[in-house]
């Protein structure tokens, strides 16, 4: 049986040792997260926005719940606590509380035993490197039923959020220490989406 190629203790999200003063550039205190970084150049927020709105709640095959999932599974193994937190909200009210979604923030390793399990090693892969998308992981997919836009979306969001995740953490904007604030965004993104 494929499994997920996972390293638990690689892929937990850690805490943040930033202080309130690391960010590398001037961000509105105010802000947190990417948001900050948004707003602190609005003319790449703009398609970074538009981007997430699509592959996260624009038309596709897999639910939002499930996108989210994906997003945030990369999120923790890219160890981004900030976007890993935010979407593991998003994802846990989109799936009303789903024990998958505690499995993935956790970095727990899962055999490959469904569609959602497949996209996860796909995603997995793609987090590593776009070339560790090797074709045993893709007939794995194949074998559980994943489509063609399903494994494109997939391997997109993966992409994606690799590149959201070096962002956050590359700058270092202020980020929430009150765990319970990435459960209210969670929720704002879940019902309000990304644009």
């Amino acid at each position: 049986m494929a499994r997920v190629v996972d390293h638990t203790r690689e892929c937990r999200v850690e805490e943040s040792t930033w202080g309130p003063d690391a960010s590398y550039v001037d961000t509105d205190p105010s802000l947190q997260g990417i948001r900050a970084l948004f707003a602190f150049r609005p003319e790449t927020a703009v398609p970074m926005r538009a981007l997430a709105q699509q592959l996260l709640r624009g038309p596709s095959p897999l639910s939002s719940g499930d996108r989210e999932l994906i997003a945030t599974y990369v999120s923790a193994r890219n160890r981004c606590h900030f976007c890993a937190s935010s979407h593991g909200g998003a994802a846990t009210a989109l799936l009303d509380g789903d024990e998958m979604t505690r499995r993935v923030f956790a970095g727990e390793d899962m055999a490959v035993v469904d569609k959602l399990t497949a996209l996860l090693a796909v995603a997995a892969a793609i987090q590593r490197g776009g070339q560790a998308l090797e074709p045993e992981i893709v007939a794995a997919a194949r074998e559980r039923g994943v489509t063609d836009i399903e494994l494109h979306d997939a391997v997109l969001i993966a992409a994606a959020f690799s590149m959201y995740n070096r962002y956050v953490d590359g700058l270092r904007p202020h980020v929430p220490d009150d765990e319970g604030l990435y459960a209210v965004m969670g929720e704002r993104l879940a019902s309000g989406g990304y644009a």
